[in-house]
């Protein structure tokens, strides 16, 4: 396994650009602020798989919620990618750092983590610090079980803690 330092991704709400960790430059058609965090539209434009993905960044959670679209033929069996992230701002720029865990959610069924592996190797070849690497374990672990408790269903589970999640695309 290719353990990698955490990815890091900046979101320019001016420029309405996304950075992703590989350092390309992408435009965002959308970014939406709350009071709960930042929500964002972006194509993802000559993916021979993806059309375009949303995501809304939850600092208070340490969570990136993410809906994927996907040309016909192409499906996957979940709803909604969580990743367990650290998330900054400063000015229009907010900062992600992956910790490496990801929830795959599959609403009404199930929610499965992703990763706890990498998160292990990481800490082990010095790449996170132990404190970081026990707030993911604990971020994702409460993630869990408080979308279990409200039937898998992302959604319902944050909007029980008042945070609305509303969606571009179905």
């Amino acid at each position: 396994m290719h353990i990698h330092p955490p990815k890091i991704e900046y979101f320019d709400l001016d420029a309405k650009s996304n950075t992703d960790p590989k350092g390309y430059l992408r435009g965002v058609d959308e970014y939406r602020l709350t009071q709960h965090g930042l929500y964002m539209f972006r194509p993802v434009p000559g993916h021979p798989q993806l059309s375009h993905f949303e995501s809304w960044l939850l600092p208070s959670h340490g969570l990136r919620v993410t809906r994927q679209s996907w040309h016909p033929g192409h499906e996957r069996d979940y709803d909604l990618y969580v990743d367990i992230v650290e998330i900054t701002s400063s000015g229009s720029v907010w900062k992600t750092v992956d910790l490496y865990l990801d929830l795959i959610v599959r609403t009404g069924r199930s929610v499965t983590v992703l990763d706890t592996d990498e998160l292990l190797a990481a800490m082990a070849k010095n790449l996170i610090q132990p404190h970081r690497a026990q707030w993911a374990l604990e971020t994702a672990y409460g993630a869990v079980a408080g979308i279990a408790a409200h039937g898998h269903d992302v959604v319902r589970w944050l909007a029980s803690q008042g945070v609305v999640t509303t969606w571009r695309h179905r």
